[in-house]
């Protein structure tokens, strides 16, 4: 009789927490209303890829190129008069050859969140206002001198060489023509 009335309870208890639970899934979730309305005014729009040169002792020692996108508010985006990806190409010069935040010895230690807040900081700063949200990196990519030589020398190399690719000659008037194979072979 014991085992019956243990067995009772705990089908009770089971099925009230199983009726507890399924009626806190029913409900509608919270919904944080003042992110949901800055999610509706966000907007993300893609930046150009930009070159930047590192200047070091006096000379250019390569370039870092970068292509960002921003997310910013689409309501006051519209407001501001200098075009958003011109405003921040400016910052990346400012920051990057000017204030020298890149050192060429030591790009390994590259802090990528304090680049993408630097920029975001620096152009809020300068609008006056929070019209970027955040910035999305799509690329950060380093070239030295010697790459680009390096680059340049092969392309030459193969672009401009005269070379065939295809067996056969190559006319000086820079047509091509295929040597007709040889037949019984």
């Amino acid at each position: 009789m014991l085992k019956l009335v243990i067995s009772g309870v705990w089908v009770a208890i089971v099925a009230l927490i199983a009726t507890y639970f399924s009626v806190q899934m029913a409900l509608a979730p919270k919904v944080d209303e003042a992110a949901a309305a800055r999610k509706a005014a966000e907007e993300t729009v893609r930046g150009e890829l930009t070159s930047l040169p590192v200047i070091e002792d006096g000379a250019v020692k390569g370039y870092f190129l970068t292509r960002l996108s921003y997310v910013v508010d689409k309501v006051k985006v519209t407001t501001i008069h200098v075009p958003l990806d011109v405003l921040i190409t400016d910052e990346l010069y400012t920051s990057l050859v000017g204030d020298r935040m890149i050192n060429l010895e030591q790009r390994s230690s590259f802090d990528v969140a304090a680049f993408r807040q630097m920029i975001k900081e620096a152009v809020n700063k300068r609008l006056g206002q929070e019209v970027v949200y955040d910035v999305l990196i799509e690329q950060i990519d380093y070239l030295s001198k010697e790459d680009l030589r390096a680059s340049m020398a092969q392309k030459k190399g193969t672009i401009q060489s005269g070379e065939s690719i295809v067996k056969g000659e190559t006319p000086k008037d820079g047509t091509h023509e295929e040597k007709p194979a040889a037949e019984g072979h």
